[in-house]
């Protein structure tokens, strides 16, 4: 259970793909315009994560080395093509609204960095847990840089209009150049925090070494 928990807390928060990593910058750019649209494309890609993840894993001695790569890409579209043809069938405006993304989930470096990475060294259920972590990071990552840029670029917050007739949406925020914008304060806003956690901690590291220090004199 504690590997478990540590393992979603480096998803998530600790080693976040895109946030920490900077991994799959295209798709986060691209489909935060909205963050119904943020929500779709984290989940598909975290499905996508989790059952390429356990395959590879479950195939990692029968794939050889030389071929290892096309073999990984091979079973990554074979999922991708399952998650595309469902939201064409169930969620078919999410499916038009993501485009042409969905399929590019084969290329999305965060999966294949995954296979390679962990699930082709490690056994079936750590490498599904990490393909669910890296997706949940992922899918969070993608929330907050869309709930910035459909605040301020639509004045709407999952489609529902916050501000009222009055309020005049910098438009800028959900065309490219907004998006990139976003994306750099969200990464130095978290970046800053991780460094005051660090910060902290070495201070009371360091708090202890003095207090052990005294102690030794003292005696």
């Amino acid at each position: 259970m504690k590997g478990f928990l540590k393992q979603l807390k480096e998803g998530i928060l600790d080693n976040n793909p895109t946030l920490v990593q900077l991994l799959g910058m295209c798709p986060t750019l691209a489909t935060t315009t909205s963050v119904k649209n943020a929500i779709g494309m984290g989940l598909a890609a975290t499905v996508v994560l989790i059952f390429s993840n356990l395959f590879i894993s479950l195939l990692r001695k029968f794939i050889p080395k030389q071929v290892r790569i096309a073999a990984f890409i091979v079973i990554i579209s074979g999922f991708v093509t399952m998650v595309e043809l469902l939201m064409k069938a169930f969620v078919y405006s999410l499916y038009q609204s993501l485009g042409i993304f969905i399929p590019l989930i084969v290329v999305n470096c965060i999966i294949l960095a995954r296979a390679e990475a962990y699930a082709s060294k490690n056994k079936v259920l750590p490498s599904a847990v990490d393909g669910l972590a890296m997706g949940l990071g992922f899918t969070f990552a993608l929330i907050l840089v869309a709930t910035v840029r459909e605040i301020v670029g639509n004045g709407t917050f999952m489609g529902l209009s916050l501000f009222g007739d009055g309020y005049a949406p910098a438009l800028l925020f959900i065309m490219p150049a907004g998006a990139f914008l976003t994306l750099g304060f969200v990464i130095a806003a978290v970046q800053k925090i991780r460094n005051m956690g660090q910060d902290k901690e070495r201070m009371e590291k360091l708090s202890k070494l003095e207090e052990e220090a005294e102690k030794e004199e003292t005696v």
